[in-house]
């Protein structure tokens, strides 16, 4: 029954959804954030970031080694408005 009210894909009245990019969109671009410092520091910053509501916790990298001895660092990737 419910077939009366699905259109065949060879139907030429199916719309058919625009394949070019809509000029007026807000681009996207990512941007990355690096955090390197102690790992209390890291940690910190992190934290107080998600108290401020611009990331959580769990959207930065595990903490890495730095190249440094007793340096840490995270990584947050974004994509950002760019208008």
């Amino acid at each position: 029954m419910t077939t009366n009210f699905l259109s065949s894909a060879d139907d030429p009245n199916t719309p058919v959804p625009s394949k070019t990019a809509d000029k007026t969109a807000p681009l996207r671009e990512p941007l990355k954030h690096l955090l390197i410092g102690s790992p209390k520091a890291v940690t910190g910053t992190i934290h107080y970031l998600q108290v401020l509501g611009y990331a959580d916790v769990g959207d930065w990298s595990p903490l890495l080694p730095s190249p440094n001895p007793g340096e840490v660092m995270s990584i947050l990737s974004r994509q950002i408005l760019v208008q």
